[in-house]
């Protein structure tokens, strides 16, 4: 791939673990100011009266540095207070929010009833929390992953990941709002005018499709100036965590990396897979997509800055 010019944005598409332990190998190797992180909105939900964005938050607080490592989300030495005392209510607490975590929950939805966009609110949040990065949700506009089952009918995300702990039998798939959602501002330009675009290696119904389903969004890949490169979330025909494997079965999909390069075949310019897919390189390259083999498990910050040094020096991408 030939380099172009040095300085310029590099947009990613985020949501999940994958996502963050990517942007945080990308935050270390180059200034965060350089990053547009496009954030999933697609498990969103309203819990106890407040606006929840679990994959807002989990990049927000990543970048702010205070980020539980451990769990891959919520926020370090985190007390869960809140959620005991609302046990001793008789109150569901399957959904784990942490004190200080709620206070983020808290603001974000005061700000929101006094008229504010989600993106705005985002931006005010992120700016308090000393984060240089811009981070932008995909849409201010309703959207929300709804999981078809089997035994209980199609429920939010949340609930079938957290509360049912991805048991039911996967039907489908509704990315609910998404056909009429609109960009938030900023989403397309950092796309199309972005030295390079990355999608982590997410899983690409839950964490990744929401965001896809935007239409706007897709055309803007197409439309993209720099280069577009994902991670394959899979290795040897299983995902590194996460449901991707059950969703992507009971969407139809072989669970294959070659699987992720045909769902971003359209727009991708470059793909990362891990070495136990390294079979699967010269059917990846008969798709138009160049293929970069590598070593995609991230188990440490070295891990995490390698491969993502790795993904720009295939990009051509200069620091």
């Amino acid at each position: 791939m030939s380099r172009i010019m040095a300085g310029r944005q590099i947009a990613i598409i985020a949501g999940g673990t994958g996502s963050a332990k990517l942007v945080r190998g990308l935050a270390s190797i180059i200034p965060q100011e350089r990053l547009v992180v496009i954030g999933n909105v697609g498990d969103n939900f309203q819990l106890y009266g407040l606006q929840v964005c679990p994959d807002l938050d989990t990049i927000m607080y990543l970048l702010a540095g205070i980020l539980d490592r451990k769990r891959g989300w919520g926020v370090k030495r985190e007390t869960f207070n809140m959620l005991k005392t609302l046990r001793k209510y008789g109150v569901e607490a399957w959904f784990r929010l942490g004190d200080r975590d709620l206070a983020t929950h808290l603001y974000r939805t005061w700000l929101m009833a006094l008229g504010l966009t989600l993106s705005e609110v985002t931006r005010r949040l992120a700016e308090a929390l000393h984060v240089k990065a811009r981070i932008i949700p995909a849409t201010n506009s309703p959207l929300q992953t709804y999981i078809k089952t089997a035994e209980a009918g199609a429920v939010h995300l949340q609930e079938f990941w957290v509360k049912m702990k991805a048991k039911p039998r996967v039907l489908g798939v509704e990315y609910r709002g998404a056909s009429k959602a609109k960009p938030a501002p900023g989403v397309v330009q950092a796309i199309e005018k972005a030295e390079a675009v990355i999608i982590p290696p997410a899983n690409p119904v839950t964490s990744i499709g929401p965001t896809l389903a935007i239409p706007a969004v897709k055309e803007a890949l197409k439309q993209a100036e720099g280069v577009v490169v994902a991670v394959s979330p899979l290795t040897g025909g299983k995902p590194f965590s996460g449901p991707a494997g059950k969703l992507m079965k009971g969407l139809g999909m072989k669970v294959s990396t070659l699987t992720i390069a045909q769902l971003y075949q359209e727009f991708l310019s470059l793909l990362a897979v891990d070495r136990a897919d390294a079979r699967f390189k010269r059917q990846i390259e008969a798709l138009g997509v160049e293929c970069l083999v590598t070593s995609t498990r991230m188990s440490s910050l070295k891990d995490e800055k390698r491969l993502a040094g790795e993904i720009l020096n295939a990009a051509g991408i200069r620091l």
